[in-house]
């Protein structure tokens, strides 16, 4: 799974580290988006998408389920969106996660060159990075990710503006609590 990069368009943003990627085979080499009409809206793509979830980020839980909202997860999601809705990435699939949806390393086109979606959500302060007991997916960026968020702590930057105080508690503690039944 980890020999190719998928490229596709974002047709939706469901949290602050996953969406959904109509996947375009070839690119733009065969013919997409100028021989061959890209589909824009989610509506049009229903159950053709492949749900992704970026490697080795957590973003703050946005409320489902009866369990309320953590701070920050709608300055994560809305961050997200801008950054990639309707448009064209590339993802590199790392594995399959217990949902069944891609986890990759996404990266996108900027007017500053490529740029690496989780990475990028690190440096804003807008993620932590993902804290498992297995399946962490780093692509060997694990290093790289940790400095980002380091730097996005020292700063104080997103979600690191709580950090120390009560109510500060990363994505991870925030599952944790809740599936003890807290």
């Amino acid at each position: 799974m980890r020999k190719r990069w998928l490229y596709g368009h974002v047709t939706s943003v469901g949290d602050g580290d996953n969406f959904y990627l109509y996947h375009l085979p070839g690119g733009l080499r065969a013919g997409w988006g100028w021989l061959r009409e890209v589909p824009l809206k989610h509506s049009q793509v229903r159950g053709q998408t492949i749900s992704v979830r970026l490697c080795g980020i957590d973003a703050p839980e946005r409320a489902h389920f009866g369990k309320p909202k953590q701070p920050y997860s709608e300055e994560a999601l809305i961050w997200l969106r801008k950054y990639i809705l309707h448009r064209y990435v590339y993802v590199k699939p790392l594995r399959l996660d217990q949902y069944g949806r891609v986890v990759g390393r996404v990266m996108v086109w900027t007017w500053l060159g490529w740029r690496d979606v989780g990475e990028e959500m690190l440096k804003c302060g807008l993620a932590t990075l993902y804290e498992a007991q297995s399946g962490v997916e780093f692509d060997g960026r694990e290093r790289i990710y940790r400095k980002r968020e380091q730097n996005a702590r020292r700063k104080k930057l997103g979600l690191w503006k709580d950090f120390g105080k009560k109510i500060f508690e990363t994505p991870r503690e925030y599952k944790t609590r809740y599936s003890s039944g807290k």
